[in-house]
């Protein structure tokens, strides 16, 4: 797991729904005059370069936003998320990317809160440094997984707690449903949003069913396809699973979805799912 750079990664088609659903959940949050606390249980470095380093190796943001950066036909929603991502750049040029804990601070008012977790020992240096001490956001070079309990509920009793493993080790997937129980039963009105990879199709099939019989309701699932599933080594697909919505969520994700399908889907291979998981 300490081997994991998400740098590799940065700003591919699967940052591209996880990001536009982030943004979405933190615009929900953010319409109460009320405080709001977030947690990320795998933060990364914060941030990202483009155009250097281990972002060129793949360049997978090629497949991602980069394919998105210089259009004029985006989908508002799709828009939104790009103008945002183009505030990290100083030019026209796509040279930097933010990750999820850079996106969390800029929707961060004054009396809101963010807890960060990253174990690995050269990204929590680079964390810290990116959200440059500010006295809303605590960093943790600690276990998310393992150490976020401590941390629930919130004072605010309102938040989001973004669940973004590698799933480099198979137990991850059983690991993060456990963990997401244990954090449900502490903070049932917290949204919860869960990132997953498609890279066996049957890890995701064993997920989907735990989620299933875990007790936990009001539960939504968001898949975008760049080809279909394969036995080849490689992620295919990646989605969201979110517990507790917006209740707008699913019809915005409805109106930009098969869009991104068409546009990032290799040769004509994109594909999207959106279902109800579990109802209210």
């Amino acid at each position: 797991m300490l081997s994991y750079r998400h740098s590799f990664h940065a700003g591919n088609f699967a940052d591209v729904l996880k990001h536009i659903i982030l943004i979405k959940i933190l615009e929900h949050l953010k319409k109460k005059d009320k405080p709001f606390c977030c947690i990320d249980t795998h933060a990364g470095p914060g941030e990202y370069a483009l155009d250097e380093g281990y972002a060129l190796k793949n360049r997978e943001f090629e497949n991602g936003i980069g394919k998105l950066w210089q259009r004029d036909d985006l989908p508002d929603s799709v828009a939104n998320y790009v103008n945002f991502i183009k505030k990290f750049n100083n030019t026209d040029e796509l040279s930097r990317y933010p990750g999820s804990p850079l996106i969390i601070k800029q929707f961060l008012r004054n009396k809101d809160r963010l807890f960060l977790y990253e174990l690995h020992s050269t990204e929590i240096e680079l964390l810290s440094a990116a959200v440059n001490r500010d006295r809303r956001i605590k960093v943790f070079h600690a276990d998310g997984l393992k150490n976020v309990l401590g941390l629930l509920p919130p004072n605010e009793h309102r938040g989001m707690i973004l669940i973004d493993p590698s799933y480099e080790i198979k137990s991850d997937y059983n690991l993060v449903i456990e963990t997401l129980i244990q954090m449900h039963k502490r903070f049932a009105t917290g949204t919860y949003a869960l990132w997953y990879p498609v890279v066996e199709r049957s890890r995701n099939k064993h997920l989907e069913k735990a989620i299933k019989n875990s007790g936990i309701k009001n539960v939504q699932l968001f898949e975008l396809g760049i080809k279909t599933d394969t036995h080849e080594h490689g992620m295919t697909a990646s989605g969201m699973i979110v517990v507790n919505p917006p209740w707008t969520l699913a019809a915005d994700i409805q109106q930009i979805l098969p869009w991104l399908a068409d546009v990032l889907g290799i040769d004509g291979a994109g594909l999207y799912r959106i279902e109800t998981l579990v109802g209210e």
